[in-house]
């Protein structure tokens, strides 16, 4: 994972028709907000967060990170990272994770057990962290590392060039203005084989009022 250097970009999203809006949709807001996924509300008009789903990567004092699930790059991992090309989940592309320093790379993988993340286990891959705890969990991994050793336990895995960054408290600033719903991950969501179907299914997964703006229309002005 990059060096954390947020760079941080203000969403332009209208206050007054969310003065009821619940980002953490019943929930109490959790203390830590890694490994959450952030799915862009329907006000969100930036094309670099469309309807994006984001899995936060870090989140503290100093800002956030994050990387969008659902944006596949068109580039083959086989063409930048080949070592990874057997182990990435299709499609086999180098994903956008966000604006900012599209030259960083950062590698998510799926384990095929909670065994295989103990730092201990032989499956364990170089540079583990845990991001979405499961029976199969997700987490990032060194992508400069050999995969060779531990790809008997990598059950799938995806590769983004760049990521989303903000700036500290930036990210509380538009949660709280209405640009993000906030949920949790599942581990199946970073290396879905349907990414682009990605922000209406986790939205409709959630229940009550999130289910219906997952069919809110691409183009509302539409007839």
């Amino acid at each position: 994972m990059p060096d954390h250097d947020p760079v941080g970009h203000h969403l332009n999203v209208p206050i007054e028709p969310f003065s009821d809006f619940d980002p953490f949709c019943g929930e109490p807001p959790p203390d830590d907000l890694v490994g959450r996924l952030l799915v862009a509300t329907p006000a969100v008009d930036d094309p670099n967060f469309w309807r994006r789903v984001i899995l936060l990567l870090d989140h503290g004092v100093h800002g956030s990170l994050g990387v969008a699930l659902d944006r596949p790059g068109g580039v083959d991992v086989d063409q930048l990272l080949p070592q990874w090309h057997a182990l990435a989940t299709a499609p086999a592309e180098l994903f956008t994770g966000g604006p900012v320093a599209r030259n960083s790379l950062i590698g998510l993988v799926r384990l095929a057990s909670r065994a295989d993340a103990a730092e201990d286990a032989p499956g364990c891959p170089t540079g583990w962290r845990t991001l979405v705890d499961d029976e199969r969990p997700v987490g990032t991994v060194d992508l400069g590392a050999d995969p060779g050793p531990f790809a008997a336990a990598i059950v799938g895995a995806r590769l983004f060039s760049g990521y989303a960054g903000w700036e500290s408290g930036q990210l509380e600033d538009e949660i709280e203005e209405g640009s993000w719903y906030v949920v949790r991950a599942e581990a199946r969501d970073p290396i879905s084989a349907d990414p682009e179907g990605l922000w209406r299914r986790v939205l409709r997964r959630q229940g009550g009022a999130l289910a219906l703006v997952s069919g809110f229309p691409t183009d509302p002005t539409a007839n």
